[in-house]
């Protein structure tokens, strides 16, 4: 029996264009290919494998492997990529092992789970199609590839995750086996509702439901009634025998396959409502990156207060499938979105239960922040999720199952090292996204896609091509498509102008200005866009012909505020530059700007023409020059706050400085290695670390203790004048990337330097509470409310954790 199967499987493989070329020309030598691959396979299998997964893959200390649903539904590279690299629970990788060895027992795997995808059996696909679509009423339930409803499970990957007797069973007597997250139940809650749907991932207290129309509760089962349904509320098939077969033909035939953009129509007014829940979210919502669309980290919540804080308490953690994680957690209606290196996941923002995940494996050959898996989050908008793959793909997934509907390729030109690391950003019925990967050498931009169909509507290029205007600001031999002037950080949006601001990345090469003299429009600015149509409205450069890597990819908060006698629209942003600015929103004047840290030496201020006025002595050589601030700034793309009450602008900073070479990140190319530079005169920072390999500092970026010259601050900032209103300096080095919330029940919230989780008085900067975590933050601090309870949030490592009072 099992020769047979490996034979079909085998076939299957073959004919979906599997290992080996020219299946179609030389069948029978073909086949004595395959038999002699499984069979070196089966021995490979035996050496390597056996001792953990059994002989023949039935199982042991790990997992059998012999009709096995999730290795039916991965595809083969992913799978050889699995026994290369090992898994995060203990499977060690096999990467050292020959490639024919690592080919031949991929196959033999795939040869234990003979799916109806590989058993491929007859039949009219295009027939089959026309039926789930049509007269079988099949997508009134399920989605395949982005078409359908949501309400039953996504079928997409079906033929990979059944057999030909699973599949067909499945329709004629669905009762007899329910997919996992699909037993029906009724509730009845408390509060007298009465609810119906599929249970998604019961725990012993949390039944998270996925009610009928489409939406996600959790429910506490301790204050509910639960009564549960037997049988499938899917029909069994009603169907000729032609159509019974054409529809399982078709449906075997589904792998998984990526998402094209489905042929919907443009969206219209379900989108717009949508979106006013984003614009004016529900109480206890947080909707976006920033929590409002204003990028202001600032929550009107007062449970928490000044007086009751010290009483705060972890009321869960959820673990991610990722370390350093940097995202920030959204909520709406009560449900959670999180992301991690190529994963979603949907909870129960009450207890961090799952209810759905999506992932996919991570990207082999990317580079920079995308490589080491960095993602910031999600956006939601009405039925969809969308989040960005660590190679710069925009995805959209079903908000009720994870099922993904449309997926785009950003960049125009994949080949060049682009990366995904950011969180997207709604507005109105447009998803608007950017790329990293302004340190490898990319042409940056921010785009706009239609939420329904991943269309787009407008693309602005931060790197000009040479025909435009903007060209002349790049004089020399600088290749534009590789200039730099990423756009990984969400902007902020003013719904009563229309207008969406981004913040951009630096040039590239970056510390080596030598053969890109002028400007380098649109880097290192922020940006203005016409939100409909991406049209510039005006752009201001905090750092023109930045030598420094020193981005504008700071959060942009927006807000309306008296400014030294006037009613004005403001931008603030605290600049890794070293300046606190603010901005007239509507035309992009300079107001304000002021040294925020100590450590800078680059400068001596901002002109009234609002360019800086350089110091001499600051352009990096092959040797290296001391500058401050540091190549991580004076701050970075952590998020900062704006109190309307204190009227305080709070931002961590950094005191540190940098041995600058032009020979770092692409400069210098074809220079000699040079020998390591002597130390700096006194008085501007001390010796730095010995140097890495690629110019950067042993210790790190910013290196904290004795002689490293590394500091953060917490600092309050009196936005009329950006004077330091109060400081609580912080012990630890400086490679803390946790910002500030904070909430009109008088606190700051961030993670500290040496890793705790803290709570100050946001009109005095006094200590009020903290929580030991000992990580190294790489996300910003939350808060929602849920039930008329708040909580705060926060990833910490490979964890979220959520606060609440007692």
């Amino acid at each position: 029996m099992r020769k047979a199967v490996v034979s079909v499987a085998l076939a299957g493989i073959i004919a979906a264009g599997g290992a080996y070329e020219g299946a179609a020309q030389q069948p029978p030598a073909l086949e004595r290919v395959a038999a002699d691959a499984v069979a070196h396979g089966t021995a490979v299998f035996g050496k390597l494998c056996a001792s953990c997964h059994g002989g023949g893959g039935a199982g042991g200390r790990a997992p059998a492997l012999v009709d096995n649903r999730r290795l039916r539904a991965i595809a083969d590279a992913e799978l050889q990529d699995i026994i290369r690299n090992g898994t995060a629970n203990g499977m060690p990788g096999f990467g050292s092992q020959p490639a024919a060895d690592l080919r031949d027992v991929t196959l033999f795997v795939r040869a234990l789970n003979s799916s109806a995808f590989e058993v491929a059996p007859a039949g009219d696909l295009a027939a089959g199609e026309a039926f789930f679509f049509g007269k079988g009423e099949c997508a009134s339930c399920h989605l395949i590839r982005g078409r359908g409803t949501a309400i039953g499970p996504d079928l997409s990957s079906v033929g990979r995750q059944l057999t030909m007797v699973e599949l067909t069973k499945a329709l004629t007597d669905p009762g007899a086996t329910i997919a996992q997250g699909y037993g029906t139940v009724r509730v009845e809650t408390t509060d007298g509702r009465t609810l119906r749907g599929f249970v998604r991932n019961e725990g012993n207290y949390v039944l998270p439901l996925q009610t009928l129309d489409e939406r996600l509760v959790a429910i506490d089962k301790i204050h509910a009634k639960v009564t549960r349904e037997a049988g499938s509320l899917m029909p069994a098939l009603t169907a000729t025998g032609d159509e019974q077969r054409d529809l399982i033909a078709y449906l075997s035939r589904l792998g998984g396959a990526a998402a094209p953009p489905p042929s919907a129509p443009a969206s219209g007014s379900g989108e717009h409502a949508a979106f006013d829940e984003i614009v004016k979210p529900r109480p206890g919502d947080w909707p976006t990156y920033h929590g409002r669309l204003n990028g202001n980290r600032h929550s009107e919540h007062a449970q928490i207060t000044v007086g009751n804080v010290a009483t705060l308490s972890l009321q869960w953690i959820h673990s991610l499938r990722g370390f350093d994680n940097e995202m920030t957690p959204l909520v709406l209606d009560g449900i959670m979105y999180i992301t991690g290196p190529n994963q979603v996941s949907a909870l129960d923002a009450r207890s961090g239960r799952e209810i759905w995940r999506f992932s996919r494996a991570r990207t082999l050959g990317q580079r920079g922040d995308a490589a080491r898996g960095f993602n910031r989050g999600a956006a939601v908008l009405g039925s969809r999720v969308f989040f960005v793959t660590d190679n710069a793909h925009l995805l959209a997934l079903s908000r009720v199952n994870g099922a993904l509907l449309w997926e785009m390729v950003l960049p125009d030109k994949p080949e060049l090292p682009y990366g995904g690391t950011m969180a997207p950003l709604v507005i109105g019925d447009l998803v608007i996204a950017g790329v990293s990967g302004g340190d490898e050498g990319i042409r940056g931009f921010v785009a706009a896609y239609n939420v329904s169909t991943g269309t787009q509507a407008w693309r602005f290029w931060t790197v000009p091509a040479r025909t435009d205007p903007e060209a002349k600001s790049w004089q020399g031999r600088v290749n534009l498509d590789e200039g730099g002037g990423s756009t990984w950080l969400p902007g902020a949006y003013d719904p009563e102008t229309g207008t969406l601001y981004w913040p951009t990345g630096n040039p590239y090469p970056d510390t080596d200005g030598g053969e890109r003299k002028g400007d380098n429009l649109y880097t290192n600015s922020m940006l203005a866009l016409d939100a409909k149509t991406g049209k510039l409205r005006w752009h201001y450069q905090f750092t023109p012909h930045d030598l420094w890597d020193w981005d504008a990819e700071e959060p942009p908060v927006l807000v309306d505020a008296m400014f030294q006698g006037r009613a004005r629209k403001l931008l603030l942003q605290a600049n890794r530059n070293g300046f606190f600015y603010v901005l007239d929103r509507t035309t992009g004047a300079v107001l304000l700007a002021k040294p925020f840290v100590k450590k800078l030496t680059w400068a001596s201020g901002i002109g009234a023409d609002g360019r800086p006025r350089l110091l001499p002595g600051n352009t990096p050589t092959p040797e290296g020059v001391l500058t401050c601030p540091a190549i991580r700034g004076a701050t970075n793309w952590m998020s900062t706050a704006f109190n309307p009450a204190t009227r305080l602008f709070y931002v961590m900073a950094v005191e540190n400085c940098f041995l600058y070479r032009s020979t770092m990140f692409g400069g210098g190319r074809g220079a000699a290695p040079r020998p390591a530079p002597p130390a700096p005169a006194a008085g501007r920072g001390g010796p730095p670390a010995p140097p890495a390999t690629f110019g950067l500092p042993a210790g790190g970026f910013n290196p904290g203790g004795p002689g490293g010259g590394g500091s953060m601050v917490l600092r309050a900032l009196d936005v009329e004048t950006g004077r330091v209103a109060w400081e609580v300096p912080q012990t630890g080095n400086s490679n803390n990337y946790a910002g500030t919330l904070s909430t009109a029940g008088g606190i700051v919230f961030y993670g500290q330097a040496s890793g705790e989780f803290a709570a100050v008085d946001a009109a005095t900067g006094a200590h009020l509470w903290h929580f030991e975590t000992q990580e190294t933050w790489k996300s910003s601090p939350m808060t929602y409310v849920v039930n008329g309870r708040q909580y705060v949030a926060i990833a910490s490592g490979a964890n979220v954790l959520s606060f609440a009072l007692p």
